[in-house]
């Protein structure tokens, strides 16, 4: 298992990159001993933040936490994802992902229709063009939604010497998960997500996609943004508490997010959050999220355990793990989180 710090959360909020700013926090990440960053598209680009994180460290992986994917076309895409991935060294990760209906089509001004075909093309897409790049080959993509057929010298990069970047696809429901499994290669979970439902629900479609498109799973990664509650104090430990009570009951509210209580049985829960939503009750929907439903959600803990219990959940079914944290956190727990996370001796061994 992997550790990843999310740029898109814990480091520089939920707006976005902030350029101004993004040096020093790349250099925070460093320093505390993550292995990667990600950057997500709120409020601001998710490329440029990556432009300034690879020219700050030579050694942590980067990647788009998500870029939204139809917000976009393949080519533009594809040149964007080629240039960070030869820049950084071969250190970038391509996270899409394809958000909702309501933004591509109000927002973006971008057409809309059937997303998990849709996106499947547009990931085969991006694999067309690079290969065309890399392999001085003639670019014929012809597809329901997306056709690329010209590519004249002129507008042809020179063959990447770290060859095209992976791409990992962030999926909810089953058919985007399958989509991850079939063409991608790796999936970004949800933070609203348990082990439970990663065991019974998703990991099985994991294995039926890569099946189908004739891989090991040890040739895709699973990227999971894992809600932690902790402190150094007392008051730090509870003012986290109620923050990711506070995320848990947002997230549970959404209808596409009813499946995963539903597997728990907490199918009323969803009802009466959604209820409350509308109504703008959101302090009395943190409410309802009694402790065994953030213990579900959530790994709760001392500093000093929490990595231990990372581990003990997630390491067969995790390769890669962000510290999702919707609160300020101690660099000191961080710290102790990190290195406990990348000790041998709280390593079990992977069952696949």
């Amino acid at each position: 298992m992997q550790v990843d710090a999310n740029i898109g959360g814990s480091i520089d909020g939920t707006g976005g990159g902030d350029l101004a700013v993004i040096d020093d926090q790349v250099g925070f990440a460093d320093r505390l001993g993550y292995d990667g960053v990600w950057s997500t598209e709120v409020g601001r680009d998710p490329f440029l933040p990556l432009l300034a994180a690879a020219q700050r460290s030579s050694r942590l992986q980067l990647g788009t936490a998500v870029a939204v994917a139809f917000a976009r076309n393949p080519m533009t895409t594809a040149t964007v994802a080629n240039d960070l991935h030869a820049f950084s060294s071969g250190r970038f990760i391509l996270g899409l992902g394809s958000q909702i209906e309501a933004h591509i089509v109000r927002r973006f001004s971008m057409p809309w229709s059937a997303p998990a075909d849709r996106m499947r093309e547009f990931i085969s897409a991006l694999r067309a063009i690079w290969r065309s790049w890399q392999l001085d080959e003639k670019l014929d993509f012809r597809g329901d939604f997306y056709q690329h057929t010209l590519m004249t010298p002129m507008f042809r990069p020179e063959p990447n010497p770290w060859g095209s970047p992976p791409v990992l696809l962030a999926a909810v429901g089953p058919k985007m998960t399958r989509v991850a499994a079939e063409v991608a290669d790796g999936l970004i979970l949800h933070g609203f997500t348990t082990e439970r439902y990663l065991r019974e629900a998703t990991i099985p479609l994991i294995e039926s996609g890569l099946n189908q498109s004739e891989r090991a799973r040890g040739d895709f990664t699973v990227s999971y943004p894992g809600l932690l509650v902790t402190g150094a104090t007392d008051q730090a430990f509870e003012q986290a508490m109620t923050a990711v009570r506070k995320q848990i009951a947002f997230y549970g509210a959404t209808p596409a997010y009813r499946p995963v209580l539903e597997l728990h049985g907490w199918g009323d829960l969803h009802t009466e959050l959604h209820r409350l939503s509308k109504a703008g009750a959101w302090s009395t929907m943190t409410t309802l999220i009694d402790d065994t439903v953030l213990n579900t959600f959530a790994v709760v803990g001392e500093p000093g355990v929490i990595g231990t219990e990372i581990m003990r959940r997630f390491a067969d079914i995790v390769d890669r793990f962000t510290l999702y944290t919707p609160y300020p956190l101690d660099e000191s727990v961080r710290r102790t989180i990190i290195d406990d996370l990348h000790d041998p001796a709280h390593t079990p061994t992977p069952s696949r």
